[in-house]
């Protein structure tokens, strides 16, 4: 037997002993199933403060030579046949099949659970609503282009809350059956457009944009339509058909779009959280400040403010704020108590652990 030859025995017998750690593990993984469908005070079988909890404890526990990403890629994975052998999840989210939503969906919860793509925003919003999904994935907000609308608007009207964000490096490409030269229309979401605005003025000046609901059905709509071109993923690309015309087109190269996943259940403290809420204010000087004085007075960092009009009555505006702490802290509470006498109406939407790392 060749040295080559018994270093590749070393790896099957480890690989051995693996699967049967891993088995040994998934067994655990049931009976864990059991106790929660017993305990009604139980955690649902997604919980962001345990995902946290054994990702941490995977670094800790690592001293290479393999990186860190890579055992939490592993461990992520693992985790998503443990939410199978407990109850399969169903994930809503942004589609068709090959949008970035999807992506991020697959990269946060793995192969093995069930995905059920709407056709738009606030579809997702609803399969929580009725039941129909356990969890959701909606893009919230893009380096570049700022707010995603629909989003907003559906986080006031919706009781779903927020259990987890995620961040994701996001690169467009063109995708196109035709010659660059030959394209009359491209095909895309607004704020992708946004984010590729400069790069198609400077490479097609002239030619016609259409917004669609998502990236990956701007590629469903050039796959059957000749001349046209979407600006979407790789992984749009190839279940489409499409060819590559040009990648990396967007503005910045540090393109970065963060997404929330919404549910029912409320996620408990992990020690590094932020909280969301949205309040409206009386239309008078000075009603916003008094809000944001709150916020100072009780030392509480502000991570993002975003504003939309309100529907309802005109000139009056809804206000989303995301801070750091969670919403069980005793400084949210009070912070939340004291912002209450400051508005007209106010929503906590919901906290949820911090992203630190990049898809």
């Amino acid at each position: 037997m060749s040295e080559l030859d018994k270093l590749r025995e070393g790896i099957d017998q480890i690989d051995e002993q693996l699967v049967k750690l891993l088995n040994k593990r998934a067994k655990i993984v049931i009976e864990v199933g059991e106790v929660k469908r017993k305990d009604k005070d139980a955690p649902p079988i997604y919980a962001p403060d345990r995902e946290r909890s054994v990702q941490e404890k995977i670094k800790k526990h690592n001293t290479g030579p393999l990186p860190d990403r890579t055992l939490v890629a592993i461990w992520r994975e693992m985790m998503s046949g443990s939410f199978f052998l407990e109850r399969s999840l169903r994930i809503a989210y942004l589609g068709p099949e090959g949008s970035f939503s999807n992506t991020v969906a697959m990269m946060k919860f793995g192969q093995s659970v069930e995905y059920q793509p709407q056709s738009d925003i606030r579809g997702v919003f609803e399969e929580i609503n009725k039941e129909h999904c356990d969890l959701g994935v909606v893009p919230v907000e893009n380096s570049i282009a700022g707010g995603v609308i629909e989003t907003l608007d559906a986080l006031i009207e919706s009781p779903a809350v927020i259990c987890a964000e995620v961040l994701m490096a996001i690169h467009h490409n063109l995708l196109a059956k035709c010659r660059l030269e030959e394209i009359k229309v491209i095909y895309s979401k607004p704020e992708v457009f946004a984010q590729c605005r400069y790069w198609i003025s400077a490479t097609l000046p002239g030619v016609a944009m259409i917004s669609t609901a998502s990236t990956a059905e701007a590629a469903q709509r050039v796959a059957n339509e000749p001349l046209s071109a979407a600006i979407g993923s790789t992984l749009a690309a190839e279940l489409y058909g499409l060819k590559l015309l040009r990648e990396n087109i967007e503005d910045m190269s540090n393109n970065i779009t963060r997404f929330f996943v919404i549910g029912r259940e409320p996620s408990r403290p992990t020690g590094n959280d932020k909280t969301a809420m949205v309040f409206s204010t009386a239309h008078k000087v000075g009603s916003l400040v008094d809000v944001l004085q709150v916020f100072r007075t009780n030392e509480v960092n502000l991570t993002n403010i975003e504003s939309r009009p309100s529907k309802k009555r005109e000139m009056e505006y809804y206000f989303f704020v995301e801070c750091q702490g969670h919403q069980q802290n005793e400084d949210i509470k009070k912070v939340v108590s004291d912002v209450r006498k400051h508005v007209l109406w106010l929503s906590v939407l919901g906290s949820f652990p911090k992203a630190i790392e990049v898809f």
